[in-house]
């Protein structure tokens, strides 16, 4: 199939690994950002082995690892005394050299793929939205927001949970949905002992991860009514309250008191999508949170997103219609993204006594497993 260029929606993680999936296959790509200031909340994020792997196949690893924090070993923690359960080491899936893990910034991150958007030749454009798509059949005709057009052989979707591209192509396709946890984040200086990820599971779902040298990231998760608004006022303080609540163990409880900025607090509410209908319609189709977003009880939404990028250039080249090359992307992407998808929310369902218990550590170790095979 001849696809000389492509547009892709949204400049997140997704999209800027879609942009150099797609140039490293020869094509010309458009990338657009609604946010003018291209702006990344700054705690942390946690990569885990498939997308180190990812990582270096878009070329990208050792930049990555001078900004990261990397390491093997995730250590289980259970219960109000948070006494250590399980702890295990994953697969070193980019070689021998790298690690299995890592902890980044997400500022960082960016910086990393946006550096690599930019020396592979993509055009990134701020500030812009699409306001109106005409396919053809043999094309897409984009009008923006500014009032400029462009015609692309393919257009991108990765444009988020609430993706706009999404409701255009196909309207009647299921809306998210709120679980019923948030989840609280916030930036602290790193102590010695967190050399690789520290999950902590009931009552208090909690867990600490490096980022760098300096310092690492707790995200906490709690139960909230649904329409719960936080005022940036005070959200420290609500932050708190909800590790001591939920009987934070001394680990989580020793580093309360430094959790005072309220700017400094990153929270939001889970909300989940997963469709299992198309995820295209003719030239156009969707990628990452778009289709399929998760919670980040496995770590793994950014991972998915970014193997769709490396899988949809893949299926490019193999295919003579884009029809056929979407087609074969879903349909190699489902078995784990569904996995991942209904898995995390199995696990937030059982944190909030919506199912029955579950085994925390086996469910990680299934995900391990899926995740290390070939994608």
């Amino acid at each position: 199939m001849d696809v000389r260029n492509a547009l892709v929606i949204g400049g997140g993680i997704g999209g800027l690994c879609a942009g150099i999936a797609l140039r490293q296959k020869g094509i010309a790509v458009d990338i657009i950002e609604r946010d003018p200031e291209w702006s990344v909340y700054g705690v942390g994020i946690i990569q885990q082995m498939n997308s180190i792997r990812a990582m270096h196949e878009l070329q990208v690893l050792d930049d990555y690892l001078s900004r990261a924090y990397g390491f093997d070993r995730t250590t289980l923690f259970v219960g109000p005394q948070g006494h250590k359960e399980a702890e295990f080491d994953a697969p070193r899936l980019a070689g021998a050299e790298y690690p299995s893990n890592a902890g980044i910034l997400r500022r960082d991150l960016q910086k990393v793929l946006g550096d690599k958007v930019a020396e592979v030749g993509c055009d990134v454009r701020l500030g812009l939205t699409v306001t109106d798509m005409d396919d053809d059949g043999t094309g897409v005709d984009v009008t923006y927001s500014d009032g400029s057009s462009g015609r692309y052989d393919i257009v991108v979707g990765a444009d988020g949970v609430f993706s706009t591209t999404r409701r255009m192509i196909l309207p009647d396709a299921p809306t998210p949905r709120y679980t019923g946890q948030w989840v609280w984040r916030y930036n602290l200086p790193r102590p010695p002992e967190v050399e690789g990820i520290h999950i902590f599971a009931g009552p208090c779902n909690a867990g600490l991860t490096p980022l760098n040298e300096d310092l690492m990231y707790m995200f906490l998760l709690s139960e909230e009514p649904e329409g719960f608004k936080l005022p940036v006022k005070g959200s420290a303080a609500a932050m708190q309250e909800r590790a001591r609540r939920t009987m934070a163990p001394p680990q989580i409880a020793a580093y309360l008191d430094q959790i005072t900025d309220d700017a400094e607090v990153v929270a939001r509410p889970l909300e989940v999508i997963l469709l299992d209908d198309d995820w295209h319609k003719g030239r156009v189709v969707l990628i990452g949170d778009a289709v399929h977003a998760a919670t980040p009880h496995l770590a793994q939404g950014a991972g998915m997103a970014i193997e769709d990028a490396l899988v949809l250039a893949d299926e490019l080249g193999k295919h003579d219609t884009p029809d056929a090359a979407f087609s074969a992307y879903r349909a190699r992407r489902m078995p784990r993204v569904v996995h991942v998808a209904k898995t995390s929310i199995l696990i937030g369902d059982a944190q909030m006594g919506k199912v029955p218990p579950v085994d925390v550590g086996a469910l990680n170790g299934q995900t391990m497993g899926l995740m290390a095979q070939p994608i």
